[in-house]
């Protein structure tokens, strides 16, 4: 039987309290030997400790971290004639949404708190992506 086929896109599901298909990426992110109610325990706690210290919605302050978080462009490597080169490509939102989860999660301590007021361990992989793509810029033309 063959299972070549119409390829299908998988449409990410919300999660069931908020109702937000970001939160559902980050728990399963977090998930750990398939026990997803653990991981859903862990990131609820967590934003409610960030609702009753900054007393704002968690949502918004999660969607801000994301948002300062992902990258607009990074590298690829390419193999051109024989050499090895990394070139520089500007990702979708998507793409850098997936790059942005595990940056935040890198370092679990206030870490959307910190990197939605623009600090914190992630932002600094964000500008070395982008330091590596600006050196690497003379290998655009490879696409």
């Amino acid at each position: 039987m063959s299972r070549r086929g119409t390829a299908e896109e998988k449409t990410a599901k919300s999660d069931p309290i908020y109702r937000n298909r970001l939160v559902n990426m980050l728990v399963n992110r977090i998930l750990k030997h398939g026990k997803k109610s653990l991981a859903y325990q862990i990131l609820y706690r967590a934003l409610k400790k960030i609702q009753q210290e900054i007393e704002t919605n968690p949502l918004l302050v999660l969607r801000q971290a994301i948002r300062r978080v992902t990258p607009d462009i990074a590298v690829k490597t390419r193999r051109v004639s024989g050499s090895t080169h990394q070139v520089p490509v500007e990702i979708g939102s998507t793409q850098g949404k997936e790059l942005a989860v595990p940056w935040l999660l890198g370092h679990p301590k206030n870490v959307p708190v910190d990197a939605a007021k623009g600090r914190g361990d992630a932002i600094p992989k964000k500008e070395k992506t982008h330091k590596m793509a600006e050196a690497n810029r003379a290998f655009a033309h490879s696409r």
